[in-house]
């Protein structure tokens, strides 16, 4: 009978890291020192490289998970200098464990461990798989970093050894730290929806972090991709692969015809919610993960059951998909789209540019060197 692997010493004293100390503005954003976190049994300790930075992490901030909030998240550039107080239900499971360290994105390298952790993770470079599903994948239960425990905006973070993904390749740590929460969303919906070579799918948002990657997996599906963006970013996304790329302000069911698509990705939802649903064939899918721009819509019965319509709704992460994005990263069969990098000191910097949109992809903090 083998012995466990010994756990390995982990670096003492304090490390630099982005702590969220309520719902709120920017105030709410102290960038401090911590004490570094240590591995306890089943558990490693991560040394930051590079952390990426979402919709998600300024939505908790805000709260706006709550059911109290019903306004869309584009407009929450004029929210940030307000102070709120902290919401029961503004987080993803509930109350946001405040005060705590946000980061869902993390490309890390390992530097301790702890009891019983395979001593072949020491000292890789790798990718954590943020939402974690404790309970098996049986049950959709499920715990994200960032949301229900410290995260990576931080020198240092700590997670179960069994969420941690190591990646050969050559993209930079910066490149690395742009796929966990948009790719591993994206490629949930597509997996869960089934989608296929045989299918047209339209992407609302396709600028967007999780929309540029849905239409990159899309097309390494072989599928036929409709894109939505804004026309100065058109040129971007057809780089991507979309077949078709259109405009916002497109009467889409002139364009593409009632029932012209068999998918629907769609985390923009708001008022243009039922002319999804118009443009879905007979038997098609809707999936979402998100609402940009508002999270009530009109949803017409009828389209909905005449056309035998499923309705799709994404947040835990399946079993294959973390594993397939580290197959397609080593495989060269996507890239990252690294918009722009930022200190992690500069995090409000970052977000107040991150919420102008102009941009396309993803968005880093890079800690200091401990």
């Amino acid at each position: 009978m083998s012995k466990a692997p010994s756990p390995t010493t982990a670096p003492k004293g304090q490390m630099m890291a982005v702590v969220t100390t309520g719902n709120g503005g920017y105030d709410k954003l102290d960038y401090r020192p911590m004490p570094i976190p240590q591995p306890g049994p089943g558990e490693v300790l991560l040394q930051v490289l590079a952390a990426g930075m979402n919709n998600t992490e300024i939505n908790t901030r805000l709260g706006w998970y709550s059911s109290s909030v019903t306004t869309d998240t584009s407009g929450q550039a004029d929210a940030q200098e307000t102070r709120a107080e902290d919401k029961d239900d503004g987080g993803w499971n509930g109350a946001t464990p405040f005060p705590i360290i946000q980061g869902t994105d993390c490309c890390g390298r390992v530097v301790a461990l702890g009891q019983g952790v395979d001593a072949a993770l020491m000292g890789t470079r790798a990718l954590v798989r943020a939402c974690m599903r404790p309970n098996g994948y049986e049950v959709m239960d499920n715990i994200w970093m960032a949301s229900d425990f410290d995260g990576a905006f931080a020198q240092f973070v700590k997670v179960p050894a069994s969420e941690v993904f190591p990646v050969s390749c050559d993209w930079s740590d910066a490149e690395l730290a742009t796929i966990p929460c948009a790719y591993g969303t994206a490629e949930n919906m597509l997996h869960r929806a089934g989608l296929g070579p045989d299918d047209t799918v339209l992407v609302t948002g396709a600028s967007g972090g999780v929309g540029s990657a849905t239409v990159q997996l899309a097309r390494r599906r072989g599928a036929r991709v409709i894109a939505i963006t804004s026309p100065s970013k058109s040129d971007l996304i057809r780089d991507l692969g979309a077949d078709q790329v259109l405009s916002r302000d497109a009467d889409l069911v002139a364009t593409l015809g009632e029932m012209s698509v068999s998918l629907v990705v769609d985390n923009v939802a708001g008022p243009g919610f039922p002319t999804m649903l118009k443009l879905l064939k007979r038997g098609g899918r809707y999936v979402s993960s998100g609402a940009i721009a508002g999270p009530m819509v009109s949803l017409d019965m009828r389209d909905m059951y005449l056309k035998d319509i499923r309705l799709i709704g994404t947040t835990a992460w399946d079993a294959p998909v973390f594993a397939n994005l580290i197959s397609y990263i080593e495989a060269g069969e996507i890239r990252p789209l690294l918009a722009k990098t930022f200190p992690l000191s500069e995090i409000v910097t970052a977000q107040k540019e991150f919420l102008q949109k102009s941009h396309v992809g993803n968005f880093v903090l890079i800690p200091p060197a401990p």
